[in-house]
């Protein structure tokens, strides 16, 4: 799940990445952009029918729609490693919009699971959001034995 993604071309690769994994894209909004821009559809290349991908006007709709799942928040701030977790299916993987990362109420929601991280080397700010997005997505894909893949 992308919380209010700002640069279309981290959209458009999520939504390669969800086609070519299996997994279900969920996008909060406000999005920073048009679906229909060109830098959405030229990173997603020809995907987007591949993918299944939901909108949802706020994050309390987004969660309504995933009754039951768990749902890991990455941020930097975290102490718990993404590779610490035995996942699910079905769990929700969040992460927030480019620059800013994931705001504190969303962290504080009670429908959080667990706040989890992946490890950088000291001082650096963030990795690229579909690139973290990737890492997450196939640790669970791989702890789910790569089904169908």
């Amino acid at each position: 799940m992308f919380f209010e993604p700002r640069i279309p071309g981290n959209t458009g690769s999520a939504i390669r990445l969800a086609a070519v994994t299996g997994a279900r894209l969920h996008l909060v909004e406000p999005l920073g952009f048009d679906l229909s821009e060109a830098k959405l559809k030229r990173a997603g290349l020809d995907y987007h029918d591949l993918a299944v991908m939901d909108v949802h006007p706020s994050f309390d709709v987004a969660l309504d729609a995933l009754p039951g799942s768990r749902v890991f928040a990455f941020t930097t701030r975290a102490t718990t490693r993404y590779t610490d977790v035995e996942y699910r299916w079905d769990d929700v993987l969040l992460f927030g919009p480019e620059p800013t990362g994931l705001p504190d109420d969303v962290l504080a929601h009670p429908r959080i699971t667990d706040q989890v991280k992946l490890p950088m080397l000291p001082g650096r700010r963030s990795l690229n959001l579909t690139n973290a997005a990737s890492i997450a997505v196939y640790e669970v894909w791989r702890q789910a034995g790569f089904a169908g893949g």
